[in-house]
């Protein structure tokens, strides 16, 4: 069973109408929910690791947090088989910088000293396969890359794949961004992945934004061509 409803105030709606039931099923065998790295808050760009203790800062992490909690306090009283999985800025086929920029929409926002990390989607289901096969209740993992790095140097080099002359600079102070984004980069951070690979064997598909992004083009331009056939 795998749980990705994003949380409300009072955290996962799943856990609050279904807790019951899926103790009463007694037929799970491996359960995974998906959370973000959101939960460790700021580190002023430090290393964390899924030892680092939980200080989140914005509304969806602290979300994020309590809806963590309610599916641990079920594993631990009832032995229900969690894995929880802490995800990085999920990309992938038409979720990429590639597309905010053929859209138009991509700024580069300079904000010294910030990076985050970012995982690709098919190495969030390589790492579910991976934990599925070989399970570990109560086990805790981060989905990143290999490289963390600022979100303008991602958005440059999506316009080096398209051709495309890359946005201005915007600082930071001075750009207009939603809430949403506002929390972004508020938290900084570099995300070690080490566990997925020593106890799950990952070896990670897209280690950096560039393998990835690099993917995403080839992807878009393989379906072009069977929309033109």
């Amino acid at each position: 069973m795998l749980l990705s409803i994003p949380p409300g105030r009072s955290g996962d709606p799943a856990f609050e109408a279904h807790a019951h039931d899926l103790l009463e099923s007694g037929t799970i065998e491996w359960a995974g929910y998906l959370s973000t790295t959101a939960v460790y808050g700021n580190h002023d760009g430090g290393w964390i690791d899924e030892q680092t203790p939980l200080a989140p800062t914005s509304q969806r992490g602290s979300q994020r947090e309590k809806a963590e909690e309610q599916w641990q306090s079920l594993a631990m009283n009832e032995d229900f088989p969690l894995h929880i999985f802490r995800l990085a800025g999920i990309y992938g086929p038409g979720r990429s910088a590639l597309d905010t920029v053929r859209s138009g929409t991509a700024r580069r926002i300079d904000k010294p000293g910030h990076v985050f990390n970012r995982i690709h989607v098919d190495d969030i289901v390589q790492t579910l396969i991976a934990s599925i096969n070989q399970p570990k209740s109560g086990a805790i993992y981060n989905l990143a890359d290999d490289y963390p790095t600022t979100s303008h140097e991602v958005i440059s080099f999506a316009c080096n794949l398209l051709g495309i002359c890359p946005p201005p600079m915007i600082a930071y102070e001075q750009a207009d961004v939603a809430p949403m984004v506002r929390s972004f980069y508020s938290d900084n951070k570099r995300v070690k992945n080490d566990r997925i690979k020593q106890e799950l064997g990952v070896t990670l598909l897209y280690p950096d934004y560039r393998a990835g992004l690099q993917a995403c083009l080839e992807t878009d331009d393989e379906a072009a061509l069977l929309l033109e056939d």
